[in-house]
């Protein structure tokens, strides 16, 4: 009889202590370490990488901004089809990469470039120009 009965108590020490555990474990993420884009912090990374200017520090952080507010957007519509949000998503990132081209050099441009291919980011440092035809 004690036997089964320290079995038993044993037993519901263990199942309770595992449920525990289960509960205070932090769930796993679900996706690669994709976070919430905070453009001031984006342009002081950016601004000490690439050493900007004051006036360049002050006029990126608002294209940033417009950028995520606009992919933001985006993602709640739900009323678009996955390929219509793939193009929006394109134009978005050309319309950044040329307001970039406005406001760094060409130096820092590459420097953005090669900086956003190690971290496997899509470019958003070349401005796209329509090719002429005929050339």
């Amino acid at each position: 009889m004690n036997r089964i009965l320290l079995s038993t108590s044993l037993a519901l020490a263990l199942s309770g202590s595992l449920a525990f555990a289960q509960q205070d474990a932090a769930p796993a993420p679900t996706t690669k370490h994709h976070h919430t884009h905070n453009p001031q912090r984006e342009t002081a990374k950016l601004s000490k990488k690439l050493n900007l200017s004051s006036d360049q520090t002050a006029k990126l952080e608002p294209i940033l901004a417009d950028r995520d507010n606009k992919i933001a957007a985006l993602k709640n519509d739900t009323t678009i089809s996955h390929v219509a949000m793939e193009q929006q998503m394109h134009a978005i990132r050309q319309q950044t990469r040329q307001q970039l081209a406005t406001v760094l050099t060409p130096d820092q441009l590459q420097q953005l470039k090669a900086h956003h291919h190690r971290h496997g980011a899509p470019s958003q440092t070349q401005p796209q120009t329509n090719p002429q035809p005929g050339i």
